[in-house]
């Protein structure tokens, strides 16, 4: 067994325990998308975390 195949092996293993914590590509590699619900949710997200700043930091 080579260093590549461990590693392989290895990430494949860690993939089955942790499941794949990223995406397979990135926000600029997928198509736009301006449906309602995408930008109603990007809205809550953002209104959450306005709510979440402690009031000693002012707005």
């Amino acid at each position: 067994m080579t260093r590549d195949d461990e590693g392989w092996r290895r990430s494949r293993r860690l993939a089955e325990v942790f499941g794949d914590s990223e995406p397979a590509t990135t926000t600029d590699e997928r198509p736009d998308s301006d449906s309602a619900e995408e930008r109603r949710g990007q809205r809550d997200r953002e209104a959450w975390l306005r709510d979440q700043i402690p009031p000693h930091h002012g707005s």
